[in-house]
């Protein structure tokens, strides 16, 4: 057998140079490199490091990553031809924490964009590059399921449960659960990236109950939005658009929906308002609306009830007989979900009630003097998450007695209670419909978690603060 040398390869430019016959192997000396030859798609497999960070990958090596601490970047060597790279989902995580693949400068992976990058996102993927030349670039063997420069957009299909829910289309490509009692959300798979594998939610708590007899009117409850980039509603003020808080990454599984009830309205004489109850979805509880508080035996401070929006204070009739509302945001989350109730000052000319705090502003305290309206309930917040601006988590407003003019009502108008007035006085309502002699005080609305209004005195109507909703926003195609 001959030995051909370097040189001997020199002189065959231009023509065809055959190595051995058929069944001979080929094999390069010891020291010696190859180029152009490719490689038979075997790697050598790092089981000793396992990728958990950002890292450059090297040709001829297999990597297992671990995504379960967080998303990271794969970037691969140098394009020669030949070279060859495989990586796998270490245990399942690239559904939960996406794997970025990104070639060297301007090099392309299956022919995309010069620098296009690929997502991988499916669980359990496993997918083996090999450099062709630059007009592929990195091609993937093993698989065909991803675009030139981004995964193939998969989205998250779910179902809804429970009496009254209900799972809508707005906007042509996204769906709308709404839950206005308890109920379950199932996520049946979950997309990624390039599709969809996050949700915009609206979480609100039950509204506050009012007190009676010169009382304050019951807080707002809670109000959380989370709002996803690819969502183009116009949300509340208050939502979460940026940041790590902007929607909620969802898995395939059943999250239960709880909805938060009206707190009741304080029993005549002179009962306190009782807070409403929590509403949540996943890792999002909305705190229920503080109660109002009431004159002389409810309280001895007479200070309105923390909540997710506070509970309106309540005045006696003593010279510094004030009391301060409840303390909105309670328990503390960011953004605030609620604002403070509205103060009790002492009035010469009557008795009365600061009104209940809302979503997006304090309640209004009684006034001291050249007058004697009880205040009004805080504004609560508007969002067009379900596909129609519609506001939420306004605050009752307060009670005076005598003949004068009453507590005022929540703004925007329909998402709290009313102030009550004195049941038989000429008295009017800011804001509101005259009272009658059997009615006089509004409830608030249900499912829009608004506070409801103080009452004064028996014969007196008292209504509940209005119950929670949960609404989940998500595109599903």
């Amino acid at each position: 057998m001959s030995k051909i040398e370097v040189d001997a390869i020199d002189k065959q430019s231009g023509s065809t140079l055959t190595l051995g016959g058929s069944g001979t192997a080929v094999t390069l000396g010891a020291g010696a490199t190859q180029s152009g030859f490719g490689r038979t798609g075997a790697v050598d497999w790092q089981t000793a490091s396992i990728k958990t960070a950002t890292f450059t990958a090297v040709s001829g090596e297999g990597y297992f990553c671990n995504t379960a601490g967080g998303s990271f970047e794969v970037d691969l060597p140098a394009g020669v031809a030949g070279a060859i790279v495989s990586i796998q989902d270490y245990n399942n995580t690239f559904d939960s924490n996406s794997l970025t693949v990104d070639p060297n400068g301007s090099e392309k992976i299956n022919g995309g964009a010069a620098g296009g990058f690929i997502t991988l996102s499916t669980e359990g993927l496993g997918i083996t590059f090999v450099y062709i030349d630059a007009t592929v670039g990195w091609r993937s063997v093993d698989s065909n399921e991803y675009s030139t420069s981004g995964s193939i957009p998969t989205f998250i299909c779910a179902s809804v449960s429970g009496a009254c829910n209900t799972l809508t289309t707005v906007d042509t490509n996204f769906k709308v659960a709404t839950f206005v009692g308890p109920g379950t959300f199932t996520v049946n798979s979950v997309g990624n990236p390039a599709g969809s594998n996050e949700v915009s939610y609206l979480v609100v708590a039950g509204g506050g109950g009012g007190a009676s007899d010169n009382a304050g009117g019951g807080g707002g409850g809670g109000f959380r939005e989370g709002k996803t980039p690819q969502c183009t509603y116009t949300a509340s003020p208050i939502a979460c658009t940026s940041g790590s808080n902007n929607g909620l990454p969802v898995s395939a599984q059943a999250y239960a929906i709880v909805i938060g009830g009206g707190g009741a309205a304080g029993p005549t004489p002179n009962g306190c308002g009782s807070n409403g109850t929590v509403s949540s979805f996943s890792t999002i509880t909305s705190a229920g609306g503080g109660g109002g508080a009431a004159a002389d035996t409810c309280s001895s401070t007479r200070t309105g009830k923390n909540g997710g929006s506070g509970g309106g204070g309540s005045i006696g009739s003593n010279p510094g007989d004030n009391a301060p509302g409840g303390t909105g945001n309670t328990p503390s989350v960011t953004p605030a979900q609620g604002q403070n109730g509205g103060a009790a000052v002492y009035n010469p000319s009557v008795n009365g009630g600061g009104g209940g705090g809302g979503a997006t502003a304090v309640g209004t305290a009684m006034a001291s003097s050249g007058g004697s309206t009880a205040g009004s309930g805080g504004a609560g917040a508007t969002t067009s998450i379900n596909g129609t601006p519609t506001a939420f988590a306004g605050g009752g407003g307060g009670a005076a007695g005598g003949t004068n003019t009453a507590g005022g009502g929540a703004s925007p108008c329909g998402t709290g209670g009313y102030g009550g007035a004195n049941p038989g006085s000429p008295a009017t309502r800011t804001g509101a419909p005259a009272p009658t002699p059997s009615i006089d005080s509004r409830t608030g609305t249900i499912n829009r978690g608004g506070g409801s209004g103080a009452t004064n005195v028996a014969p007196a109507v008292r209504g509940a603060g209005g119950s929670g909703i949960v609404i989940i926003r998500y595109k599903f195609q």
